[in-house]
């Protein structure tokens, strides 16, 4: 139900669809996993353990994109709810540029983080074997030197889209608790 801080509840607001909000938790979580996962192997000693972990980071790199690539596509032909009007007469105009450009800017680093990171890969000289069954094509030719060259921007990027990540969390956290507006259970699985 969406809630006017003065008013009370006003109408009901639009759900995205059940895949929309699945892919949606779904890349949620593998934002925090892969992010996690980034940070401690990226400072192992060279072991079975390290080659291992990277293998995986980059199988689910390519996974991620495969889900981005699935969730764009949905995205371009089931166009999501509105915001209800309550919510856009409450938030200032400087909010209502920030959430577009938050959503615009997740969408870019849903693709740039996972294909940066395939090209710091193959400038490594490290081929992507996705699952260990499938190669697939190097994006660039081995070149250590632009290799060191991609690998802060693979950094870079992952950093950002796990902020932009966070800002979007503490917005629907706000949305919900403070404002009481009932824009979260838009995307809330199992709901009605």
């Amino acid at each position: 139900m969406t809630v006017s801080p003065s008013s009370g509840p006003t109408q009901v607001a639009a759900r995205y669809t059940p895949l929309a909000i699945a892919l949606h938790w779904l890349l949620g979580l593998a934002i925090l996993v892969m992010f996690t996962a980034g940070v401690y192997m990226a400072d192992l000693p060279f072991s079975p353990l390290r080659l291992k972990l990277y293998n995986w980071h980059k199988w689910a790199g390519v996974t991620f994109l495969a889900l981005s690539v699935l969730r764009l596509l949905w995205r371009a032909t089931h166009r999501p709810p509105a915001l209800p009007k309550a919510i856009i007469t409450a938030m200032p105009s400087w909010q209502t540029r920030a959430y577009h450009a938050t959503h615009y800017l997740l969408y870019l680093l849903f693709f740039a983080v996972p294909l940066i990171g395939w090209a710091y890969s193959s400038a490594a000289g490290f081929p992507i074997v996705w699952f260990g069954q499938i190669p697939l094509p190097d994006l660039l030719s081995p070149n250590k030197a632009l290799a060191e060259m991609i690998k802060p921007l693979h950094e870079l990027s992952a950093y950002a889209l796990v902020g932009l990540a966070g800002l979007h969390v503490a917005a629907a956290l706000k949305h919900h608790w403070v404002d009481r507006d009932g824009l979260l259970s838009r995307m809330l699985p199992g709901r009605t």
